[in-house]
């Protein structure tokens, strides 16, 4: 997972650091992972892939489930975690190799990123974009102080999607993966892409602030080995309504105490105007 400028990890997720001072803001996808139920589609993929490396591994499963039980079944329930982590560093890899080429800094392109670095030149030259002229931003950190969060947007570009091929601002978000499809995105994605959209503040390199840019449209760029995607999400007011639901939701969850005192100690005595109670149907 890439570590934005100001951002860091506290005991409730990434919090942003605000340069002008005042609270920490949460993250977006600090927001989205704490208030978004992801089990529905991890859970399946999760024994997907622990399923196929029982198959690819099977006769080895066999003989160690006889001789070696209790570390088989550990190594078992490490595999979609380790899978997860690795797909995760990898990620990090693309969007700090697609920075440095967006804003032109030199870097070493690495053998297992280049796949999908060669699918963003292909964007690249199919929307005929000029990075001098239509780039405007890559990893911008976008602020909301009046709502307490922020976060960072990947690309704001311009590509020629209006009518007679005028150019229009987009807010484009990278994602990656190994395995799902160059089409496919998630809801909460819109969310994402709405919360930065309508943030107030953006900052600059050197911390100086100005105004969020007017966004006209919004969209995830799937990068994939093979192919790419450019999906438009409607990121509009709507969107962030529900945004500002999470929001409101996930600090709740950050502030709320990790315990409450138990109405009775375990080793504590019924007291006696209790002992004669009975429920009453």
């Amino acid at each position: 997972m890439t570590e934005p400028r100001h951002a860091h990890e506290t005991e409730n997720g990434r919090y942003y650091t605000d340069p002008a001072g005042g609270p920490d803001l949460v993250s977006v996808t600090n927001v989205l992972n704490t208030s978004v139920n992801k089990t529905r589609s991890l859970m399946p993929w999760a024994v997907k892939v622990t399923l196929e490396w029982i198959l690819d591994h099977r006769m080895e499963v066999a003989r160690r489930a006889i001789t070696d039980r209790v570390e088989l079944t550990k190594q078992l329930k490490q595999i979609h975690c380790d899978t997860r982590d690795k797909a995760s560093d990898l990620g990090t890899l693309i969007h700090k190799a697609a920075e440095k080429r967006l804003l032109r800094a030199p870097f070493a392109v690495e053998r297992e990123v280049a796949p999908y670095l060669h699918q963003l030149e292909l964007f690249l030259g199919f929307w005929g974009v000029d990075i001098d002229k239509h780039v405007v931003a890559a990893e911008i950190t976008c602020l909301h102080r009046r709502l307490g969060y922020a976060g960072t947007a990947d690309l704001m570009v311009w590509l020629p999607t209006g009518e007679g091929r005028a150019l229009e601002l987009w807010l484009i978000d990278f994602k990656t993966s190994a395995t799902r499809s160059a089409k496919a995105v998630y809801p909460e994605n819109t969310q994402q892409l709405a919360a930065l959209r309508y943030c107030e503040t953006v900052l600059l390199p050197d911390d100086t602030e100005q105004p969020m840019p007017e966004i006209q449209k919004a969209g995830v760029l799937n990068l994939r080995a093979k192919s790419h995607a450019l999906v438009e999400m409607p990121a509009d007011r709507d969107a962030h309504k529900a945004f500002r639901g999470a929001l409101t939701n996930a600090l709740w969850h950050h502030a709320a105490p990790s315990s409450y005192p138990a109405l009775l100690a375990p080793d504590q005595p019924v007291p006696a105007r209790w002992r004669n109670f009975r429920k009453v149907a």
